[in-house]
């Protein structure tokens, strides 16, 4: 299709959109091989949008509920459960199954949400650039969901939410991937484990779901240990990291609509 004389004919720029237009198929092509995108588009990113946008959607729920600005430091246990919150019995006896991920966006204060989106923004891409945006954003997901696995066997009735069981899947994942790479990546893989040290004990500390950080970061071991390192081993699994992210995206939207319906028949009744 000529897009320079569509948009000419709409009265725009055809040349300028014509090169929008190229752009996009560029990335869009670079996305379907599981590269990355351009500088100015990361998945990395657009996690950190998400999370910064629930939380001041639950920053909004507490004004309108009474709860008033102390949920900006100290949200209440109602609070979170309403924007998401990992709590097994919810999941089970109610069948809010969308709670398995929208808690890793879910967080307990702004100095939680703080810490995780410093980690996420230091350490995400490092990883994402290694292994695209595609098998980036379906190990966030799949590690989102063991450290969640690991919490109901650990604590099923503690109310969980933060990022941070699919930030120890990234380090979980570097650790195991690099020291698989050999010399040049057992650098990275000495400053993901004392990432993890640090966070381990930090997290005993201040009373942090440890178990679900044990079982992110087991995930993401787990991944890192089997993703393949050359090009034609990737090629190989493209179809299946392709699917696996096609997946991912659709679990993830469909638990954000699921969220977002239970919020609007709270506001009815």
């Amino acid at each position: 299709m000529d897009w320079k004389r569509f948009f000419d004919n709409l009265g725009l720029n055809g040349t300028r959109w014509q090169w929008r237009i190229m752009r996009w198929e560029r990335n869009w092509q670079a996305l379907k091989r599981g590269e990355g995108l351009s500088e100015t588009v990361s998945v990395t990113r657009l996690l950190i949008v998400v999370n910064a946008a629930l939380f001041l959607a639950m920053l909004l729920q507490g004004l309108l509920t009474g709860y008033g600005l102390s949920a900006v430091m100290n949200p209440a246990t109602e609070l979170l459960h309403f924007v998401g919150a990992q709590y097994w019995p919810s999941v089970i006896e109610q069948g809010q199954w969308w709670r398995c991920l929208t808690y890793a966006y879910t967080h307990g204060g702004l100095l939680h949400i703080a810490f995780n989106m410093v980690a996420l923004y230091q350490i995400g891409p490092l990883v994402e650039r290694e292994i695209g945006p595609l098998r980036y954003f379906t190990l966030y997901t799949l590690t989102a969901l063991t450290a969640t696995l690991l919490g109901y066997l650990w604590h099923p009735m503690v109310p969980v939410v933060g990022a941070s069981g699919a930030l120890f899947g990234l380090i979980g994942f570097s650790a195991a991937y690099y020291n698989r790479i050999g010399t040049a990546g057992i650098y990275i893989r000495n400053i993901m484990l004392r990432w993890a040290l640090f966070a381990f004990v930090f997290g005993f500390v201040v009373g942090a779901d440890n178990a679900g950080h044990l079982g992110g970061a087991i995930g993401g071991a787990l991944i890192g240990a089997i993703l393949p390192l050359g090009v034609r081993g990737r090629q190989v699994a493209r179809p299946l990291f392709n699917f696996l992210a096609a997946a991912s995206a659709v679990a993830t939207l469909a638990s954000f609509g699921a969220l977002f319906l239970s919020w609007l028949d709270f506001w009815r009744s």
